[in-house]
């Protein structure tokens, strides 16, 4: 599947392309001083080794050529979408830039003139994405444990951490310590989340708001499809735009002769409690299937925000004004329901189902996960609540084949401390996302934030495993996860799961560090 690029990165590209030739001799620098670094923090990562491995150059992902890495990281988290293998588009024009050339095609023509060639050889993480690997052996379990075993005994990972690797090529576990117990999983439950409603829906699926007419009775009746992407901002980044939408309603009325209606708005697509257990909270709005920018009272895009009371309200209020604004009076709007009967005048549509998760994933956004789990009900034919909702999540899983033993899904964001998810699941789910034979899961990998570059990660991993772990943290009171893929030293693809529950509460950065130097350790790891 390919991830479509977005056009204000076409129109961004050369200024990265730029940006990167300048600091090219910055990055050879980085690369120098770097090396020492790294090879001490591999051999830390290995205390319990009978041997230690002849130092290796340490292998990152085509966006991080070191630890340390002089081009800021800023440049490829703003720089937009990933190519059909997983590479970032801002690192192929980056590798364009260094001069460099060999290994994986992204798009280039051979022999053409003026088009790129082909962006260096498959780092680790590029390799990864595609499901092969080309070391012929996996680490040694024995010799895994006995690097793992001593970092996950940290205080900082309470009483009874838990974890399992898994070597994606075979889907042979190497390394389990509790990995069938099921612990909360805080925010590691979006990784399922996202699976169930890419396989119940497809990558391509859209989510669409329309504006209905009904007949004979002047009544306008904004109907909310479930997209928690729709904006009302003038800059909309690629979502579905309330102003298109306003606009376009207005045109079709105004060639009708319509100059006057009554406003309403429907939200019927969902059934039970719009809030979430967690009662109010700045990281979720109500669950409607009709708001504007979550509901969101700032300019914020993601992470908390104070929301507005009632989203489906604030929505149809502002498209109110917005219908004012190009020539239509309306009133007051008030809930309703659209009929059978009803035409529609305007529709707008969110993004593919691809982007909403790998936005879910990057951000943690709740509200994109809540509204994905409620669109799986449906599709599963599911009451759109959260009970149906978590009913079809575990349903998908299992036409899947993965292991549900213990597992229960509350929500779809992992804000539920009922939620129960096991690391032997977890890791199932990344290498079913990592199986060439399922691209339609392919998001689920691509969204995961880059250590020390995107999303949850940008600010861990600053000295150690930058770059090459990809990977979804989840984080409560007492409750600290990691789960996702990168590749060892050797270059074999591991999908990896440590959770820990009844952490100190008041040290949450110790326990998000234990949890970093035990994949650090992981991916410095040849341990054969």
């Amino acid at each position: 599947m390919v991830v479509p690029e977005l056009r204000p990165w076409r129109a961004a590209k050369p200024h990265v392309v730029r940006l990167a030739e300048a600091v090219r001799p910055r990055l050879a620098r980085a690369a120098a001083t770097a090396k020492p670094r790294l090879a001490r923090l591999a051999r830390a990562g290995k205390p319990q080794l009978t041997h230690v491995m002849p130092p290796k150059t340490w292998q990152y992902t085509a966006g991080a050529a070191t630890a340390g890495l002089a081009l800021a990281a800023g440049v490829v988290t703003a720089a937009g979408p990933w190519d059909s293998t997983g590479q970032r588009t801002a690192e192929r024009d980056r590798a364009v830039a260094l001069g460099r050339a060999g290994g994986t095609d992204h798009g280039s023509a051979p022999g053409a003139p003026g088009r790129h060639r082909p962006a260096p050889s498959a780092g680790p993480v590029l390799t990864g994405l595609g499901g092969v690997s080309t070391v012929k052996s996996a680490p040694d379990g024995k010799v895994l444990t006995d690097a793992l075993r001593p970092l996950l005994k940290d205080p900082a990972l309470g009483p009874r951490p838990a974890g399992a690797v898994l070597d994606v090529t075979t889907g042979r576990r190497l390394f389990g310590s509790g990995a069938g117990t099921a612990q909360t999983p805080a925010s590691t439950t979006k990784i399922a989340t996202a699976v169930a409603a890419l396989s119940a829906m497809g990558p391509d699926h859209r989510l669409t708001t329309r504006a209905a007419l009904e007949p004979d009775t002047k009544e306008v009746v904004l109907v909310g499809g479930g997209d928690p992407t729709l904006t009302a901002r003038e800059k909309t980044g690629g979502s579905a735009s309330l102003r298109t939408l306003a606009a376009r309603t207005a045109a079709a009325l105004a060639d009708r002769g319509v100059r006057e209606v009554t406003l309403s708005y429907d939200t019927t697509l969902y059934a039970g409690d719009e809030k979430h257990p967690i009662g109010d909270n700045p990281n979720l709005a109500l669950v409607s299937p009709l708001m504007a920018d979550e509901g969101r009272t700032n300019d914020s895009a993601s992470g908390p925000a104070e929301r507005v009371k009632d989203p489906a309200a604030d929505a149809a209020r502002r498209f109110g004004d917005l219908l004012t604004s190009h020539g239509i009076k309306t009133k007051a709007p008030g809930p309703s329901k659209a009929t059978t009967r009803s035409e529609t005048l305007a529709a707008v549509s969110s993004p593919p189902l691809s982007a909403l998760v790998e936005r879910m994933l990057t951000n943690s956004d709740n509200d994109i996960a809540e509204a994905l789990a409620r669109q799986t009900a449906i599709a599963a034919g599911e009451r759109a609540d959260f009970a149906g909702a978590g009913k079809a999540i575990g349903s998908q899983l299992r036409k899947l084949g993965l292991p549900l033993k213990g597992a229960a899904f509350k929500d779809g964001s992992g804000l539920n401390r009922a939620d129960r998810l096991t690391p032997d699941l977890l890791t199932a789910l990344l290498a079913k996302a990592a199986d060439p034979g399922h691209p339609e899961f392919r998001p689920a990998l691509t969204g995961l934030p880059v250590a020390g570059f995107t999303g949850t990660l940008t600010t861990r991993y600053t000295d150690g495993a930058s770059g090459v772990v990809r990977a979804k943290t989840g984080t409560l009171s007492g409750v600290h996860a990691l789960a996702g893929t990168l590749v060892d030293e050797d270059g074999r693809l591991l999908a990896f799961a440590f959770m820990a529950s009844g952490t100190d509460p008041g040290k949450p950065a110790e326990s998000q560090q234990a949890l970093d130097r035990v994949a650090t350790a992981l991916a410095a790891c040849g341990c054969r």
